[in-house]
């Protein structure tokens, strides 16, 4: 699937193997067994993040490896250039999809209410009454030699204008007395990505810079940004773990030189209290099999009876679900 218009076997390339293969990942990364909810929620207000094994079982884990490989089929068919949305050969899910989220997916809405999973998000928020914002994730080819910039997920309300006119708008908080911006509140969000494949320091783990979700400093472009940023993944840590998330948390992608598919599917989760404008994306019969308590966290973004979604990859597997 990767190496598309990259010699793996040039000297630049067999040169960053060997840096990332000595230097890459955190030193003592710590990977948090699913019972240790105190010890889950200490860490994920801390750093922003968590990283806790055992998330999926193994028929869990197969059964999501099954769609995520057909996703990534039906994306790539898109795009035999491997020229990605996210930078070369490398990916969004919800961004090739034109509702912007896989719940339309069974291994996707299977996520929304995990045994060892649920549990660690209901203490993060310190409440069951949470809601889903969607689902997608990402995913990175062998070849994807370039860093992604460092970004978070998240900010104030913004306001811009599409090519095609449309006027777009973008977040929920926004202080009028310009006192407070949204680094200042307590966790809004919870995403949770799924290590499908071990995460090594060769193909392509996900750099999280600890402690950064309330950080009012400018983000670093890729030249500002040090070397132990870039080193900063998380890895080693084993296929079925999950990463906890706090979406304004910076993060980035990093060079996927082995020659295994890295894709980190994901939930996304708004604390009871924030909300923002979000499109549908669970279909009405993807609704009906879901559990209780996930029937509720898809309150805002599930199909009304009757109410067909159109789903599918996007013609050019775009930058963004919005023309």
């Amino acid at each position: 699937m990767g190496w598309v218009g990259i010699d793996r076997d040039s000297a630049p390339v067999r040169e960053l193997t060997a840096y990332l293969q000595d230097n890459n990942g955190l030193p003592g990364l710590e990977v948090v067994d699913p019972d240790d909810v105190d010890r889950v929620k200490e860490l994920f207000y801390r750093d922003g993040y968590v990283v806790v094994r055992d998330a999926l079982n193994e028929e869990q884990l197969e059964f999501l490896r099954g769609g995520v490989a057909r996703e990534i089929a039906a994306i790539l068919d898109h795009d035999s250039t491997r020229g990605g949305n996210r930078g070369s050969h490398r990916y969004s899910f919800g961004g090739a999809n034109l509702t912007g989220h896989l719940l339309h997916c069974p291994e996707w809405a299977m996520l929304l209410d995990l045994p060892r999973v649920t549990p660690l998000v209901t203490a993060i928020f310190d409440s069951d009454d949470y809601h889903a914002r969607g689902g997608g994730g990402d995913f990175c080819l062998p070849g994807a030699i370039e860093y992604q910039p460092l970004h978070s997920d998240m900010s104030d309300v913004r306001e811009f204008t599409t090519k095609s006119g449309r006027k777009l708008r973008f977040g929920s908080f926004k202080d009028p007395r310009g006192l407070m911006n949204y680094r200042d509140l307590p966790p809004t969000n919870v995403v949770c990505n799924f290590f499908v494949v071990d995460s090594t320091p060769l193909n392509g783990p996900i750099r999280q810079i600890a402690g950064t979700q309330n950080s009012q400093a400018p983000i670093p472009s890729l030249e500002e940004e040090p070397a132990w940023m870039k080193l900063a993944t998380l890895c080693p840590a084993p296929a079925g773990s999950v990463v906890l998330r706090d979406m304004r948390t910076w993060h980035g992608g990093t060079p996927n030189v082995s020659d295994e598919v890295r894709a980190i599917p994901n939930v996304e989760f708004y604390a009871p209290w924030y909300i923002e404008p979000q499109p549908r994306s669970v279909p009405r019969e993807i609704y009906d099999s879901l559990s209780d308590h996930a029937k509720h966290v898809c309150r805002f973004i599930k199909a009304e009876p009757g109410e067909d979604l159109v789903t599918g990859v996007r013609e050019n597997f775009g930058w963004s679900p919005f023309e």
